[in-house]
């Protein structure tokens, strides 16, 4: 039941119509432009971030993850809509930019929730003790 009404409430609450939108609207430069900065930079950012502060010592992976394992959710972090939608509101101004915002953050969320799903699907379930370099940090 989450799987289908959550997304069309999010629709709904988004503002987006599928009316009138074709396949030139996914090609516009602003809506890729948004489409990859959500699903690269989030992810590429959540990765570097976490894994200079793993390298550097002040942080671990929990036990039992592995680095497949925090990939898929660094991934996942390209879904949202609600600040997304917010910045890019902010940064574009006029309504001819609304229908390529949109689309944007759809398409990244969407492509991050795949990308998440795979990752976590196919990654080992269990961590080998070799996977995580660094000190452990007590509480």
């Amino acid at each position: 039941m989450a799987f289908a009404i959550l997304p069309v409430f999010a629709f709904a609450n988004a503002g987006v119509s599928f009316t009138g939108i074709t396949f030139a609207a996914f090609a516009d430069p602003l809506t890729l432009g948004i489409a990859v900065g959500l699903f690269v930079g989030k992810s590429v950012g959540v990765c570097g971030a976490c894994g200079a502060l793993i390298a550097l010592g002040a942080a671990r992976l929990p036990d039992g993850a592995s680095w497949p394992q925090f990939a898929g959710v660094a991934a996942l972090c390209g879904v949202g809509f609600t600040m997304s939608l917010f910045i890019g509101s902010l940064a574009f101004e006029g309504p001819e930019y609304f229908t390529p915002i949109r689309l944007g953050v759809i398409a990244g969320s969407l492509l991050s929730g795949i990308m998440g799903y795979l990752l976590l699907r196919f990654a080992p379930r269990h961590a080998s003790s070799t996977s995580r370099p660094g000190r452990t940090v007590e509480p």
